[in-house]
């Protein structure tokens, strides 16, 4: 866990930096960033009391990955080296917890956000318990979408020529089959995914 921890913290540098060299002195709201996935996610969730609505557990685990991003640049910008914010991390989320109403541990998640500016791990990790998700799912999504993040500003994410549809299908779609074929425990996992999109979206979209 360690070690994938401190690969999930360089590769969140890493986009951080191709998207702003300067982001640590930009002052982004990364707080307000994870709030707002946070409603999102209720919405997968399910709230409206007028409609039947059932949690849709694979939608949530991708916000969830979407908040760890936020949450990981929240991280970085403390003094902490990476190995010691890798360690309070692996603490954090090893830490038992107790789960309740998934949408009141997720008001409270959201409302310590706001009030703090930060990020709580043990609030994030009743999160994950609540739908099921294991540490092994958050580092391959988190994986997946950070190459997927990089390979859509290496290809014209910016300036508005990267096309999400690749063959009729969106690169998200592309990147959970892509990931579910692969061995995420390989030390070259990121540069194998890297490598086998960029051959999809050659025959695809070339």
């Amino acid at each position: 866990m360690q070690q994938q921890l401190m690969v999930m913290l360089k590769l969140q540098n890493d986009m951080n930096s191709k998207v702003h060299p300067q982001w640590r002195e930009q002052n982004f709201a990364w707080y307000r960033a994870i709030w707002v996935e946070c409603a999102e996610l209720l919405d997968h969730y399910g709230w409206k009391w007028w409609k039947q609505q059932r949690p849709d557990n694979d939608q949530i685990a991708l916000e969830l990955v979407d908040i760890w991003h936020f949450g990981l640049s929240l991280l970085l910008l403390k003094e902490d080296s990476v190995e010691q914010i890798a360690k309070n991390l692996e603490k954090d989320l090893l830490q038992p917890t107790v789960c309740g109403d998934f949408s009141l541990d997720l008001e409270e998640f959201t409302r310590y956000t706001l009030e703090t500016k930060s990020f709580d791990t043990v609030r994030f990790a009743r999160l994950m318990q609540g739908i099921e998700m294991n540490f092994t799912q958050l580092y391959a999504g988190y994986v997946g979408k950070n190459v997927l993040n990089f390979f859509r500003q290496d290809h014209g994410y910016q300036d508005g020529t990267y096309n999400k549809q690749w063959g009729g299908k969106e690169d998200n779609e592309h990147l959970v089959e892509i990931v579910a074929e692969m061995n995420i425990s390989a030390d070259t996992f990121k540069d194998d995914l890297y490598q086998r999109m960029l051959a999809v979206y050659k025959q695809l979209c070339d």
